[in-house]
């Protein structure tokens, strides 16, 4: 058995590597993330998640265990994915400004023919941010590759007042939802 992560992001990795994970395999999906016309946040990830998967599930043996994710942020039922461009993430670090969102994050865990899919979604408030720091932050590259324009781990730690919920789903891995889908598949990280 191995455990694979479907996933290219290097703080899921690091989030497993965590907590004893050292071995996995990375095989991220490639497939399009198709959301499910009229979805919510919360169908959404659950779906692309699912589909990131059986995507990667074609690739390994019945006894692997996949963990796949996906992560947005929701503002006033708006979906905020990864920025395409540097005026993207201003825009959205603005809309983000002195205002509560949520951060949805599904999860869709496989073995041996078994499936297991959750959502856990946390609050996050950011203080009031200026134009400059707002331009400051883009420029320093890191709101390019993460859902709403920010990493919470990251220098945008400066921005976050406050969260109610899971931490690491703010990350993009759920980790105790994370444990608990596993132990339900016989798989114990402890």
């Amino acid at each position: 058995m191995s455990i694979i992560l479907a996933s290219a992001s290097p703080r899921r990795r690091e989030l497993l590597e965590n907590v004893g994970v050292r071995d996995m395999k990375i095989i991220p999906a490639h497939g399009e993330e198709h959301v499910p016309e009229g979805a919510g946040a919360d169908e959404a990830v659950m779906a692309i998640s699912r589909a990131k998967a059986a995507e990667v599930a074609e690739q390994c043996s019945g006894e692997d265990v996949i963990i796949a994710a996906d992560t947005v942020v929701c503002l006033d039922g708006d979906i905020l994915g990864k920025p395409h461009s540097e005026a993207e993430a201003e825009e959205m670090l603005s809309r983000l400004s002195g205002r509560e969102h949520e951060v949805y994050t599904g999860v869709t865990v496989m073995r041996g023919g078994e499936t297991l899919c959750g959502v856990e979604r946390t609050a996050v408030r950011f203080r009031a941010l200026t134009a400059a720091e707002i331009r400051a932050y883009v420029a320093t590259g890191e709101p390019m590759d993460k859902a709403g324009a920010y990493g919470a781990q990251g220098v945008a730690s400066l921005f976050v007042e406050g969260i109610t919920g899971d931490f690491f789903n703010v990350m993009g891995l759920p980790m105790c939802r994370l444990g608990r889908m596993l132990n339900e598949l016989g798989v114990s990280l402890l």
